[in-house]
């Protein structure tokens, strides 16, 4: 059953036990030391009244200054240790905060990274990660991860604060206790309106600031410095971030207003409910039914019974705030993981070349009108090189996908030596992969570093460099001055390099060696290279794929005579099957496409230019 969209995903009050079993998990010395500042904090709000209503009665009692002095003394001394003792909690406690962010953004990360990669594809689970993210930074001074437990404590705190005042209001009267609580109550409808407004308006925000945090970062990478500057696209890209940051100014005056019309409303209540107590008390003092002491305690006590009534109507405010990212939060870490039963373990199928059976498999991505895969069927074989080809669109990739435990079927089934693929826990079943993939990222690591995927002592350096100069990069490693530890981002590492997009290629084929999987996927392994280094990589490719069944795709098809079989597929479909000599003797689609293709390798071919 879908959840409601206008719906929190959990209450303020689930929320507040949550944070606090996070909290005692990740960092228990920052609950303990929160909970201590609340009855040091109840103490000095009532030493704040007490102390000046004593100095008052002592004076106008007539006692003597001995008598005065020891009172006022003690009552000083607990005021100065409690205060002491409040603000090193709160020193210690900004400290060890620090440790409790930390692991909530280490658990978001890692959620992210493992996260079903199907279901992290959507725009609606990115958009709720980027909401999830803004639970775990600051905003003005503050975390929600961290204000859901401290605006809690601070409801109880001024809770007790309201229980401990109202005890003393109501020796003037019970039912000026009860005006100045019920009073408020107008202002907590107009906060709770407030606060529905702004959670259903979230994804439409979240949206805009999306798209304008993209066009920032676009503008600013220099990956995309030559086409702005060579198709002038300067002026439009500033054009549209002054649309969506028009946007973000437009939801920021509808939010101010609302808030506007909140405290508007606050400050009205303030005035009849402090007016009516002041002027209660004030006749009450003409007529001598109170001494000068009792004046000043009580006044003192409707004063500070007023702020604590608002504070606590702002801190279950600021919770449903806070609860509301908390939302975002919990929702993106529990979105389900989609794995397999565990009963298969990978660690039977690394030593030797599996079999790979698709049983009559479709897929069909979500809203989709038709299956990019409608009922693919074949066995790839133990130790097989397989070729899949075909034109764009065609399913290749969505099909490599699948193949990876990327995807599920949405019917059909995959077998690895006849275990169904649903069988293995995901990140076992990864394991069976080394895939080189048409994308290509690299990050700021070094060479070795980048190849093993891993720091330090674990990279095993020869097994890396042997794997990088099987792939093509042996004279490049020979002319770098600190070979295999130089690092790859020169905006990271002064002395970085930059390698260019075969070179990135080759990197990529070279930690799929290092990985030793027994399946090799290879999705385009040759779509940055010239055709000298392509032609370098497939004489390499019989050596790559020895001992393991591997799949290959590419759009040129000239690559496909290393291959035992070829697949051509054709809108999701296997149309044609067979060696690159049958599928050229029963002259289909394929032999076609490579006649098309073939020309550009002729010595005779002059492109544009005429004879």
């Amino acid at each position: 059953m879908k959840k409601q969209a206008n719906r929190p995903y959990r209450s303020v009050w689930n929320n507040a036990l949550w944070s606090f079993r996070a909290m005692l998990k990740n960092a228990p010395k920052s609950f303990w030391l929160m909970c201590a500042v609340v009855p040091l904090a109840v103490f000095l709000a009532w030493a704040e009244i007490k102390l000046p209503a004593l100095v008052v009665s002592e004076v106008s009692s007539g006692q003597t200054f001995a008598h005065a002095a020891l009172g006022l003394s003690l009552l000083l001394g607990a005021t100065f240790a409690a205060m002491a003792l409040r603000n090193f909690c709160t020193t210690m406690l900004s400290v060890h905060l620090t440790q409790y962010r930390y692991q909530a953004m280490l658990e978001l990360n890692r959620k992210s990274m493992r996260c079903f990669y199907q279901t992290f594809e959507k725009k609606a689970t990115r958009d709720l990660q980027t909401r999830a993210s803004h639970a775990t930074e600051m905003w003005d001074g503050g975390q929600p991860l961290w204000d859901m437990p401290q605006n809690t404590l601070d409801l109880v705190q001024n809770a007790l604060c309201y229980l401990l005042f109202g005890a003393v209001i109501s020796f003037v009267s019970p039912l000026l206790t009860l005006f100045m609580t019920l009073a408020p109550l107008v202002n907590w409808f107009c906060l709770r309106a407030y606060n529905r407004y702004e959670y259903r308006t979230r994804p439409l925000r979240a949206d805009v600031d999306k798209k304008r945090d993209y066009v920032t970062g676009s503008a600013g990478d220099f990956a995309a410095a030559k086409d702005i500057r060579l198709y002038g696209m300067a002026d439009w890209l500033r054009h549209l971030y002054g649309d969506l940051f028009g946007q973000t100014i437009a939801w920021q005056k509808r939010l101010s207003l609302r808030r506007f019309c909140v405290h508007l409303a606050d400050l009205g209540i303030i005035l009849l409910r402090d007016g009516a107590a002041y002027a209660l008390l004030i006749s009450m003092a003409l007529r001598g039914e109170i001494s000068p002491g009792e004046f000043v305690l009580y006044f003192a006590a409707i004063s500070n019974f007023a702020t604590y009534v608002g504070n606590v109507v702002s801190a279950w405010s600021q919770m449903h705030t806070a609860s509301l990212k908390v939302c975002d939060y919990r929702e993106f870490l529990d979105l389900p993981d989609g794995d397999g039963s565990g009963a298969a373990h990978a660690e039977d199928f690394l030593d030797h070349a599996p079999e790979i059976t698709f049983d009559h498999v479709s897929f069909r991505y979500e809203d989709a009108e038709k299956n990019t895969l409608d009922d693919v069927s074949f066995t790839l074989c133990a130790g097989e090189r397989l070729a899949l080809v075909g034109m764009n669109g065609a399913g290749k990739t969505t099909l490599v996908k699948l193949l990876c435990g990327l995807y599920r079927p949405t019917s059909g089934e995959i077998r690895i030596d006849g275990v169904p693929v649903n069988q293995f826990l995901r990140q076992d079943y990864y394991r069976l992969f080394s895939p080189v993939f048409q994308d290509i990222q690299t990050a700021f690591f070094s060479l070795a570093e980048t190849v093993a995927g891993c720091f330090g002592p674990e990279v095993d350096r020869a097994r890396a460099e042997d794997c990088l100069r099987r792939a093509g990069l042996g004279e490049k490693l020979d002319s770098l001055p600190q070979g295999m530890d130089t690092k790859l981002d020169p905006q990271v590492h002064p002395q970085g390099i930059r390698l260019s997009g075969g070179e990135a290629q080759k990197v990529m084929m070279a930690r799929a060696l290092y990985k030793d999987a027994p399946v090799l996927v290879l999705d385009e392994p040759t779509s940055a290279l010239d055709p000298i280094a392509e032609n370098e990589i497939y004489l390499r490719y019989r050596d790559m794929t020895q001992g393991k069944t591997s799949l290959f795709i590419s759009h040129r098809l000239a690559s496909t005579r290393f291959c035992h079989r070829i697949l051509f597929l054709q809108d999701g479909k296997i149309v044609e099957e067979g060696t690159h000599s049958q599928l050229m003797e029963k002259g289909g689609v394929y032999a076609k496409l490579y006649e098309i293709q073939s020309c550009w390798y002729r010595d005779d071919y002059k492109g544009g230019e005429s004879a």
